[in-house]
């Protein structure tokens, strides 16, 4: 059994294959570790035409997805089970996904993503089958695929054996409040810039305490109010405090 099954409800299924099918998600399909499967909401239109959408009471721009399609495409997911997966709907209105979400998200077993689309969606099967509301900013697509596809591959890379090594998302960006310390691969000496020395002493120990006073300094050059949510230690707080004076 998969360590995370996610169903997705959307008009466009076929916008996933080319991303969640493929490098890393892919293979985690491919080993067993994660299941996803895409349910198209126009399978459970009640008319000929396959139509998920009218026109919103009290006037307005657009159209609104119905709630009896997309409620009978939840209970398909649903049914035999003996819990509620954890559902949820991409929209602009809901708490912003961080790297918190993803960790909170990976520790379930079964996860729904309803992908809106038009001006949103029927409020009365939003109050009947969402768990949560969630938004990658403040900012408007044109549909939820784009923000599940996100909250997929970001969660899914949170599940132990999905990456090659299980240390592989610790020193990445936001995954212990801070960003990544700066890269660098070969060649050593590239237009002239050197890759910094000790990176190519082969000590560990410095080259962790390297790592960690880059990724504060980078933190506090590019993302300053992170540090103020960061897991710092006494030593860390002494560099940030460094890092004020300098500019003060």
């Amino acid at each position: 059994m998969a360590e995370l099954k996610v169903d997705i409800l959307t008009l466009f299924p076929e916008m996933f294959d080319s991303v969640l099918r493929n490098s890393i998600i892919g293979r985690a399909v491919n080993n067993g570790i994660l299941e996803i499967n895409c349910v198209q909401i126009r399978d459970f239109a009640f008319n000929k035409h396959r139509q998920v959408d009218d026109y919103p009471y009290g006037g307005g721009q657009g159209m609104v997805m119905q709630a009896e399609p997309i409620f009978l495409a939840y209970e398909s997911v649903c049914r035999g089970l003996d819990y509620k997966p954890l559902t949820i709907y991409m929209s602009p209105q809901g708490r912003t996904f961080r790297q918190s979400t993803a960790k909170r998200f990976a520790k379930k077993k079964h996860i729904v993503i309803l992908c809106g689309h038009y001006e949103g969606v029927d409020q009365r099967v939003l109050d009947e089958i969402v768990d949560a509301e969630v938004s990658m900013g403040d900012f408007v697509l044109t549909g939820g695929e784009i923000a599940a596809m996100a909250v997929v591959d970001a969660t899914a890379r949170m599940i132990p054996g999905v990456l090659s090594c299980e240390d592989s998302f610790a020193d990445e960006s936001h995954y212990d409040g801070l960003l990544e310390y700066p890269q660098y691969t070969r060649p050593a000496v590239w237009h002239e810039k050197k890759v910094p020395d000790v990176l190519m002493n082969g000590n560990h120990k410095l080259i962790c305490q390297w790592k960690r006073e880059e990724a504060i300094k980078n933190t506090f050059k590019k993302r300053k109010g992170m540090l103020s949510r960061a897991k710092l230690d006494k030593k860390d707080r002494a560099l940030v405090k460094k890092l004020r004076e300098n500019i003060e």
